[in-house]
């Protein structure tokens, strides 16, 4: 399995379920994936609207805004499963709640008795909702809250799951950056290289080099002109003389 490859995953539905199992034999009805390589999406997307052969419910209707009608021509379920277990796996699922997407997803694979093994067996699962809760601990922590959170914008009015998967990867990017930790171990042996000579260093007699007759004559001359043009001379001063030299 590549841990570079992470596929940000979201669906929608013809209703919702309980307790993450399918309920009153709901279907999937959109399937939205974007591919994530080395925290830089690729293009490389994998999405189908899906006729589930039942009816939307009015409340999930409400929700992604997708009609029966729309699904009439769509592929089943049944036509895109191979591609789709070839898509994801031994790849990184990142999911928002994804006891949800997955239940109806083993369900679906499980309806079509191909003996496809589950999700979990073949996919690590990164559920962005448990990280949430963890940086955010006692907040709301659905995908509106945490774009407000982290100045995402979405421009959108239903929910779809090939935007809430672009959404997602957006989100779970700054959920998950970090500052890497750096090497510093050649710092520290130069940097005890450098206390160590200076050690020494302090320890040898310095030579000082004072200014001859000239050097003082010319500055002290110096002196003279700034005090002549400006009234006065901080640096000149009357106990000072040529005889205080040491």
């Amino acid at each position: 399995m590549s841990k570079k490859r992470k596929l940000i995953l979201d669906i929608e539905t013809t209703g919702m379920n309980v307790n993450g199992k399918p309920y009153l034999n709901h279907k999937i009805i959109e399937i939205g994936i974007v591919e994530m390589i080395d925290r830089k999406l690729t293009g490389n997307n994998f999405h189908f609207y899906l006729q589930p052969n039942r009816k939307i419910e009015e409340s999930a209707f409400r929700i992604h805004g997708i009609s029966d009608d729309y699904l009439l021509n769509k592929p089943t379920f049944r036509e895109i499963s191979k591609k789709l277990f070839n898509f994801i796996k031994n790849s990184v699922l990142i999911i928002h709640n994804s006891s949800f997407d997955v239940g109806f997803i083993d369900y679906e694979f499980q309806l079509l008795n191909f003996n496809f093994p589950k999700v979990e067996n073949y996919c690590k699962i990164i559920d962005t909702l448990d990280l949430a809760r963890k940086l955010f601990p006692g907040k709301k922590n659905n995908l509106d809250s945490l774009c407000t959170r982290y100045k995402i914008s979405i421009n959108r009015e239903k929910h779809s799951a090939i935007l809430d998967a672009k959404i997602l990867s957006k989100i779970y990017l700054f959920m998950t950056v970090k500052q890497y930790l750096i090497d510093f171990s050649e710092v520290k042996k130069k940097l005890k290289k450098f206390k160590k000579n200076n050690t020494i260093l302090e320890k040898r007699s310095l030579v000082v080099l004072f200014a001859d007759n000239l050097e003082l004559e010319k500055h002290f001359f110096y002196l003279k002109n700034m005090k002549k043009k400006f009234g006065k001379c901080m640096w000149d001063k009357k106990d000072f003389k040529k005889k205080n030299r040491i």
